[in-house]
């Protein structure tokens, strides 16, 4: 049964948590990775397609490495994170529907011929995902600090050779600096961008 959260947790999920452009010395663990994780794979993706696939790059030899694909303002964001979720988008998900959707196991053939309708459904719900990983991020107390600016054909040929997955975004994961906080951007009321009919 759902339950509202309270005020605190609309905070660290939403209204005070900020995009993270510095990070504090403090190590991030392989098990917080995984706990992230862990609460990242229970969101919603279209028929349980679950198109995303993640590297987190946490050692420094790994965080360096990835460093010379990004742009050079995001190459300390990048090297001095806990770590790095390379987050990406499984072009031939639809593989794995038949265990992940057991009780519509045809619908593998929903994807699998329409090259188009499969490229959409990865990379819209990949892109979900990496936000539910966000939040789960948030929750266990980790700050994020996610990323476009780098080169996706380099990182696609250094972590996803041979596979069919594609690279998305990339998302810092570690204790960010309030040093490095821009002032709060503008964001909009309700009756700016949305109507109900």
């Amino acid at each position: 049964m759902s339950q509202v959260l309270d005020e605190a947790a609309f905070d660290v999920l939403f209204r005070t948590a900020r995009t993270q452009n510095k990070w504090l010395p403090k190590p991030v663990t392989a098990a917080q990775l995984r706990q992230v994780y862990d609460l990242t794979k229970w969101g919603a993706t279209s028929a349980n397609c679950f198109p995303m696939r993640i590297v987190f790059a946490h050692s420094q030899a790994e965080k360096d490495r990835l460093a010379t694909m990004v742009m050079p303002g995001n190459v300390e964001k990048v090297t001095t994170a806990g770590a790095v979720a390379i987050i990406g988008y499984d072009l031939k998900f639809y593989d794995q529907i038949p265990w992940l959707f057991p009780h519509a196991p045809e619908a593998r053939e929903w994807f699998a011929h329409d090259e188009q309708v499969a490229f959409t459904t990865a990379f819209r719900n990949g892109t979900l995902q990496g936000a539910y990983l966000m939040l789960a991020a948030r929750s266990l107390g980790l700050d994020c600090g996610p990323m476009s600016g780098f080169n996706n054909a380099a990182v696609d040929e250094a972590y996803f050779a041979g596979t069919s997955t594609k690279s998305n975004f990339l998302c810092a994961l570690g204790y960010g600096d309030p040093a490095g906080l821009f002032p709060r951007s503008p964001r909009p009321d309700f009756d700016d961008f949305c109507s109900i009919r």
